[in-house]
């Protein structure tokens, strides 16, 4: 798997061997955010549905530079079974899209997008969104993993 980025957004892909379905309904739970996470910042599910749909608003518990904090995020994108995205108040937005392969398993790819953000400038300035490459790739290694196990 290799991640990519150009001005606005780091992506990668990856085959998981499930069904779409099974893919976005474990990415539809933020209880599972934190599992998924490919830098560990994302601690736990604070409040919010046990399943995302579309403007659904979710709080989770954050940890970076042993700095704890919480964030809240909505919900922007949501196809059932295909592409869901959230955002926070940076207005930047976080998205997984699924495609059905011939072989029934999924082509999920993860996307940081920076290209709705508030102050887009800034998180340049900091190194994004190549900076993020890295933690794509972990990420998706993780939902392979995670949902493979329950497939």
């Amino acid at each position: 798997m290799h991640s990519h980025s150009d001005r606005d957004q780091a992506w990668a892909s990856i085959e998981i061997e499930a069904r779409p379905e099974q893919v976005f309904h474990y990415l539809r739970q933020p209880a599972h955010h934190a599992e998924i996470s490919g830098d560990q910042s994302v601690k736990a599910a604070i409040f919010g549905p046990t399943e995302l749909s579309n403007g659904d608003r979710f709080g989770m518990s954050m940890k970076m530079f042993g700095v704890r904090y919480k964030m809240t995020s909505r919900v922007v994108e949501f196809e059932l079974n295909h592409n869901i995205a959230w955002a926070h108040f940076g207005g930047h937005r976080w998205r997984y899209t699924i495609r059905e392969l011939p072989s029934g398993h999924s082509l999920v790819t993860e996307t940081f997008d920076l290209s709705t953000s508030k102050a887009p400038w800034a998180l340049r300035l900091a190194g994004f969104p190549k900076r993020h490459e890295g933690n794509i790739t972990a990420s998706l290694e993780n939902l392979k993993r995670l949902v493979e196990a329950e497939a």
